[in-house]
Parts: structure tokens; sequence; C-alpha cells
């Protein structure tokens, strides 16, 4: 983890969660945020440590949570414009989960006393949380209907399918998904084992289903993924 010397309030205009705030909001906010870059594979915050609002200005974020067991499942994947902590800051709590950097990435902090003064002035950037806040609590909820039951393989096409819809785009005969995940992070992100994930991703591989490659994999048939996503 580093600072950045990047003109905050320049990253705060060009950030969703706070580009309609006035110029004036934006440079309060400026001066009591820091910027800080975190490396892939970087810790950003640990579970049970105090919250910060966080907001992604770069990059991917990884949230998981340590199982029983001992091994990770990753809840979610958040990119640019996402914001982290939101809830366990307003509510005062430790942060309820971990994150780390799935690839180079760069995060606005703000302390939770400033969050606060900023949501009480501007009640609109209130519903816009909790809107976007929602909409990742059913997405949450649904993945954690997945991860307790159904068949391991149509798990990694819904995973596949959502990323290509997130963040994929045409090329390489496909749909390129530009995230480099890890054999045990896609085991994580679905509940399974390294070995069984082995087993589908070179499968897809040899049936032209799903390529992996260095900087992330491409989606070559989206129409037999679907089907595995419905069977």
């Amino acid at each position: 983890m580093m600072a950045v010397m990047i003109n905050a309030e320049e990253l705060l205009r060009t950030t969703p969660i706070f580009s309609r705030l006035s110029p004036a909001d934006r440079k309060t906010i400026a001066q009591v945020a820091r910027v800080q870059f975190f490396a892939r594979g970087e810790t950003i915050f640990e579970q049970e440590a105090p919250s910060e609002f966080y907001a992604i200005t770069s990059g991917r974020v990884k949230i998981f949570k340590m199982m029983p067991s001992g091994k990770d499942l990753i809840l979610e994947v958040f990119g640019p414009g996402d914001p982290l902590g939101a809830v366990a800051a307003y509510m005062d709590r430790p942060f309820p989960a971990s994150a780390s950097a799935l690839e180079d990435t760069t995060c606005v902090i703000i302390p939770r006393p400033a969050f606060f003064r900023l949501l009480e002035a501007h009640p609109s950037l209130v519903r816009g949380l909790l809107l976007g806040l929602t909409t990742r609590l059913v997405e949450l909820t649904n993945r954690l209907a997945e991860l307790t039951g159904g068949r391991i393989e149509p798990r990694f096409a819904r995973l596949f399918l959502k990323l290509a819809t997130e963040m994929g785009r045409p090329d390489r005969a496909g749909t390129f998904i530009p995230l480099p995940l890890s054999r045990q992070e896609l085991a994580d992100m679905t509940g399974t084992t390294i070995e069984t994930c082995i087993r589908i991703m070179s499968r897809w591989n040899k049936d032209d289903i799903v390529h992996t490659g260095k900087d992330g994999f491409v989606v070559l048939d989206r129409t037999e993924l679907e089907k595995i996503a419905a069977s």
C-alpha cells in the first residue's frame, strides 16, 4: 500500500458516486480524503478492522470471508466507481469481510467523521448509496443461495456470464474479460475445490467455450454457457 500524489479532487469528479456534487463540496471532501494505491494481491482492509469509506477509482477488488473451515469464500468483485465499506462505516462497525486487490487498484478513502458530514449535507448521495447497496445485497443473497446447493458447473457458467456482462468487450473472436483470476480464486468464487475448477476450465478450454489467458478470459461460446447455467 502506498499513498499516491494524485489530485483527489479530480478523482472525485470522475468517480460516479461523487460526480454530481458541487465543485466546492468535492474540494471539501478532497481536503480530508486520501488516495492510496494497492498492488495486485495486496490487502486493502481486513475483516474486523475499523471501517472507513472507500471508493474504487481504478482496478478490481475482491471481497471475501474466512469460513470456519479456514477456506476463503469470495463474496463479490467490485470495480471502478463502486463503494466499499459504506454500510460498516455508516453503522460504526468493523469491516464484516476482507478486501484485496485483484489487479493494481487505486481508492479514495474518506474517514468516518467526514463521511457522515457528507451524508448529512447531501441526502441525494444517501439515496444513490442505498440504491447501489440494495442491488448488491440482492446479488449477494442470490450468490449465497447458489453456493449452498446445486451443481458446480452451472455456478461457473453463471459467474462467467456475469463477468462477461459487467466487464466483457468484443475481442479475440469472443468476449474478452480483462480479469486474470487464478484457479484458486475461481474456486473461492464458486464455493468448490481447486481440483474441480481445474477440471471444468480444462474441459471448457478444450471445447472452445472459455479460454484462459495471462490477462483474463475469452468467452467463445456464450450460447453454450447459457445452456450450462440453466441446467
